[in-house]
């Protein structure tokens, strides 16, 4: 139980609060006669009858106006307003008495306004005693954080009153950039600058900065994060400002710094038109769904205002996950209704289910973000890998070509380029599959777009990173050399959609996903901004260790977004459209058959002798630890068996 709790009744508190007020009236009027020469209690009869009735009147305006509903802990702006207003109704009915019970000419008018202002500090400034006294009390027994708030702008202020009526943090100081804030001081708190962050960590023994920046760009606060990441401090921020004023978080909610704030990217408005040119008021697939990017995909299609949205996923749970989401979101709006989800348990691989899908619901555009996707998994999954990244693209890409699909856009990767593993190797086959199905003739257009790792994906290395910090560490990183491009995850479906709709046929475009990022670098920062040091190898001081666990089986140091060197670029600035050589579909065709029957017969070597030859740089090891290659195998595969995965490529 709080200390502020006491256990008394309701009536009772207001029975006490309306005695109280009652003494602070009367003990006003009194100092303002005084304080005039007059004898308070010199005064006839009638005057101390009309003034018990202006004091009963006064506190019945105190109830109507919601004085006492006011808990004293948390007494703010709107609590002065209403006691402004209650005590400025008292001074006109102390008047009234006055001039109702005592000669006018006996009367020194300043007589009210100094009872006004008694009043008001009486009645306001008691209810403020206590709750400092309380604040101080509660604070003597459950002791607060300190914590320095960056920002003292209307956030910050926010924020501070949060936490000031909240039990877990203590705000100590405010620190802003501007210099006309520097030196003020914001209910009660002062602002510094930047510069003296040091010594106010040292002196109040600060663990914690909370950003309240929240209409800062990225761009801006990766500024302010790289002065603070050496700082012996954890830093946290506020949610940004459209999720406050949107009601999805509150502004006292603190969180860890998003990794967009690292990379500093600020994200490019998209454009309305290419939104919606591929889906607005049309029937669209999404293969994938339940995935990080096949699920973001369903959130931004959704808001373009497609007639109906078709989620096909392998993966219950994730499916299951993104229509309840969606489902939601569109019971809350007007135009949800007129938006029909459908959630599909499929495989992309089971052409018959394909065909039938697309004509039933008369699928105008498809987003194929269904493919295995996981370097490691695959290597030692291969099969499955093929049958699911190459197959399941040339089942789904035939189906659509079939019915008539207007827009087909697959969801690549830039370990497709010179892949050195077999995802990379199957995922830039299935690129080929499309382009030499473009020239066909047809109404599908099909394109390609390829971009890097996904931020907050499944196996991404920030919640990998931040878990293993949490819990001590180490932190594992595969090779201090090691590279990779980021981008979020609702920038990359954004662009995704908007390239798509530039698409002219057998189109390969590459999003601008600005300079590679240095995976140990990123780990620091990291472990820095939690509050934590880097452990020195050497002499072992410091808190948390990185380590390197080795390049993982057909990883690369670096990765690329193009095979070639020739781009061009588009109407969209973060949109590049890559002209890069393909097989012909004559050519390609032998070498799927080959492949197929590779897959029916489980010939690891043919299999990966067709990929070698389809596949510009694919030139994997000789040792796999893919079991079904490793493991003997004494007997045949059985003829039912055959026949279940002829049936899962048939054409």
């Amino acid at each position: 139980m709080h200390l502020y709790n006491f256990p008394l009744s309701r009536s009772v508190k207001l029975i006490g609060l309306l005695l109280a007020d009652t003494a602070m009236l009367v003990v006003a009027l009194s100092l303002a006669f005084g304080l005039l020469g007059y004898d308070f209690a010199a005064q006839n009869q009638l005057f101390y009858a009309y003034l018990s009735a202006a004091v009963a009147c006064s506190l019945l305006v105190f109830v109507r106006v919601g004085v006492y509903r006011a808990l004293v802990l948390y007494l703010g702006l709107q609590f002065v307003v209403q006691l402004l207003k209650a005590v400025s109704f008292t001074a006109c009915l102390v008047a009234a008495a006055c001039f109702l019970s005592l000669p006018p000419e006996s009367l020194d008018y300043s007589l009210f306004p100094i009872f006004w202002m008694l009043a008001l500090l009486l009645t306001g400034g008691s209810r403020f005693l206590v709750k400092v006294m309380t604040q101080a009390l509660i604070q003597n027994f459950r002791p607060k954080e300190p914590v320095i708030i960056y920002g003292a702008g209307s956030s910050g202020m926010q924020l501070l009153v949060a936490l000031q009526n909240g039990e877990q943090y203590l705000p100590v100081a405010f620190v802003d950039d501007s210099h006309r804030m520097i030196g003020s001081t914001v209910h009660g708190i002062r602002v510094y600058s930047p510069n003296s962050l040091y010594e106010l960590i040292e002196s109040y023994s600060v663990r914690q900065i909370l950003l309240a920046i929240p209409s800062a760009t990225h761009a801006e606060r990766k500024e302010i994060i790289n002065r603070l990441e050496h700082l012996p401090v954890h830093v946290k921020t506020v949610p940004d400002l459209f999720d406050m004023v949107s009601g999805k978080v509150e502004v006292h909610e603190v969180r860890e710094i998003d990794i967009e704030d690292l990379l500093g990217r600020d994200i490019v408005p998209p454009s309305q038109r290419l939104l919606g040119a591929c889906i607005t008021a049309k029937s669209v697939l999404v293969t994938g769904a339940g995935g990080s990017i096949g699920s973001e995909l369903c959130r931004q299609i959704v808001n373009a205002g497609p007639t109906r949205l078709i989620m096909l996923d392998l993966s219950e749970i994730g499916l299951y996950e993104i229509e309840n989401e969606l489902r939601k979101r569109l019971d809350a709006s007007e135009s949800g209704a007129r938006i029909e989800v459908v959630a599909l348990l499929g495989s992309v691989c089971n052409r018959p289910h394909m065909e039938n899908l697309i004509e039933t619901f008369g699928i105008e555009t498809v987003y194929h973000a269904a493919a295995y996707k996981q370097v490691p998994m695959v290597e030692k999954n291969i099969f499955e890998g093929v049958a699911n990244n190459v197959f399941g693209t040339l089942a789904a890409a035939r189906a659509s070509r079939k019915f008539g699909v207007s827009d087909f856009v697959l969801i690549s990767t830039d370990k497709a380029v010179r892949p050195t593993n077999y995802m990379g190797a199957t995922k830039r086959l299935a690129e080929q599959v499309l382009q030499a199905m473009a020239p066909d003739e047809g109404e599908t257009k099909f394109s390609i777009v390829r971009f890097g790792n996904v931020l907050g994906s499944s196996g991404s290395v920030v919640p990998l990173f931040r878990r293993q910090i949490a819990s001590g560490g180490p932190v594992t990183v595969t090779h201090p050399e090691v590279t990779r491009y980021f981008m979020t995850v609702q920038e990359a479906a954004q662009l995704v959609i908007q390239a798509g709709s530039m698409a002219t046929g057998g189109d390969v475009f590459v999003l601008d996903m600005h300079e590679p990022i240095q995976i140990v670098e990123l780990a620091r920062k990291m472990v820095h901004l939690m509050g934590y040091d880097v452990r020195d190898p050497n002499t072992y001081r410091g808190d948390i260790a990185i380590e390197y666990s080795g390049l993982r089986s057909g990883e690369k140091l670096h990765e690329e977004l193009m095979i070639g060197k020739s781009v061009t670029g588009t109407e969209h600035p973060k949109i590049m459209r890559a002209e890069e050589d393909s097989l012909p579909a004559e050519q390609l065709n032998p070498m799927l058959q080959r492949l197929e029957r590779a897959c029916l017969n489980y010939d690891f070597r043919e299999l990966r002798q067709v990929l070698k030859e389809a596949v510009d740089g694919f030139d994997p090891k000789e040792e796999t630890i893919d079991p079904l290659w490793t493991t003997p195998r004494e007997t045949p595969q059985s003829a039912p068996a055959q026949e279940n995965v002829r049936r899962l490529f048939q054409k």
